[in-house]
């Protein structure tokens, strides 16, 4: 198996709630993990510790300025500790096959998430020799609750949209 490499993840979350207009969709990158394939079998380990923040998405355009430091601080801390518990659960774990397509291949197979695995199935297309694509996952499906602040006043919504992009391997 090959590692896919030169390759980036990003995690999209969104807001909701009564006060929804004073909190932010953000972007947030996964810094270390690893994606391996022999053009069939597909793996992945993602390192969820290593999740950062990007920054606030507006209008669908990052703005890197829409938070402060501490903001971005207490929620890695918030995501580590309170919505995936990542000293008990530091990765995710996929287990899948790839299954060629016109323009790309349709994935299939496990996610192992906040010690829960349950079956995906996604879509990746080639573009410019890399490999590009997103799932939308539902928290919940993994016994992960959506988080709250101000009481239930702002909510995370019960989806993110996981988007990644590797340079193709060459056959």
């Amino acid at each position: 198996m090959q590692t896919l490499e030169d390759g980036h993840i990003q995690v999209f979350t969104f807001k909701r709630g009564l006060l929804s207009k004073v909190a932010h969709d953000l972007r947030l990158r996964l810094d270390r993990f690893e994606v391996k394939t022999d053009g069939e079998r597909v793996e992945g380990r993602f390192h969820l510790d290593t999740l950062g923040v990007e920054g606030a998405m507006k209008n669908g355009e990052l703005d890197t300025s829409a938070l402060s430091d501490a903001d971005k601080s207490e929620i890695v801390q918030n995501i580590r500790q309170t919505i995936l518990h990542t000293e008990r659960h530091p990765d995710a774990l996929f287990e899948g096959r790839a299954q060629r397509t016109p323009g790309g291949w349709r994935v299939r197979g496990a996610l192992e998430l906040a010690g829960r695995r349950e079956e995906i199935e996604l879509s990746a297309r080639a573009v410019d020799h890399r490999i590009q694509g997103e799932i939308e996952l539902v928290p919940t499906r993994f016994g992960i609750e959506p988080f709250k602040a101000l009481l239930g006043a702002i909510k995370l919504a019960d989806r993110v949209i996981v988007r990644f992009d590797f340079l193709e391997i060459s056959s």
